[in-house]
């Protein structure tokens, strides 16, 4: 059995897009005490993603013995400003206002546990240029994409409407959207999860 230990809605796409039949279960977790936790001790993105992704997955393996556990995160940094989901459509609005005609790195994390025992990871990591759109356009963005935007870390959703907010893009796409799906399937390809 695989489970991802996830709610977010891109994550279980990209999955189920890839043939992945997966149990979902959210890990209650409290992530900003983490966040904290690992800025406090000067960590990097890289650490704080891969600690998230890790503590998701021990967390829900404990409950599901003999699983493979599937946890990930995502942090998302523009020039030492570490961004969350937006809370609402003003956060999501002022964080899209930040990130307009600057460069920022999303760095995603996975990782599988088994039995409350990590047995793999990967981080990658991706640069998006963010053009410098009007404030007439944000708006409009804004009431098109509506609460949606309060579902992806810095209020947008590069695979629908919010491609229009880039100038560029440099990595891998999956991760962009919040899983590096690819050395994921490698992973449970080697583990005789799904068919090699």
């Amino acid at each position: 059995m695989i489970v991802l230990a996830s709610q977010s809605k891109a994550r279980r796409a990209l999955l189920t897009a890839a043939g992945i039949d997966a149990v979902i279960e959210p890990a209650a977790l409290d992530e900003g005490e983490i966040k904290r936790r690992v800025r406090g001790e000067g960590g990097t993105t890289e650490r704080c993603a891969t600690e998230l992704a890790a503590a998701k997955a021990a967390r829900v393996s404990q409950k599901n013995p003999d699983a493979l556990v599937i946890g990930a995160d995502q942090i998302l940094d523009c020039s030492g400003a570490w961004f969350d989901k937006p809370r609402d459509l003003a956060e999501a609005r002022g964080q899209l206002r930040a990130l307009r005609g600057r460069t920022h790195e999303l760095v995603s994390a996975v990782t599988v546990a088994r039995d409350d025992k990590n047995l793999w990871g990967h981080v990658a990591r991706a640069r998006l240029m963010m053009r410098p759109f009007s404030d007439a356009f944000l708006d409009d963005y804004v009431a098109a994409m509506g609460e949606r935007l309060c579902e992806t870390v810095g209020g947008y959703a590069l695979e629908g409407l919010g491609a229009q907010l880039f100038e560029r893009v440099e990595g891998d796409y999956f991760s962009i959207l919040g899983l590096p799906l690819l050395p994921l399937l490698a992973f449970l390809r080697e583990e005789g999860a799904v068919p090699r």
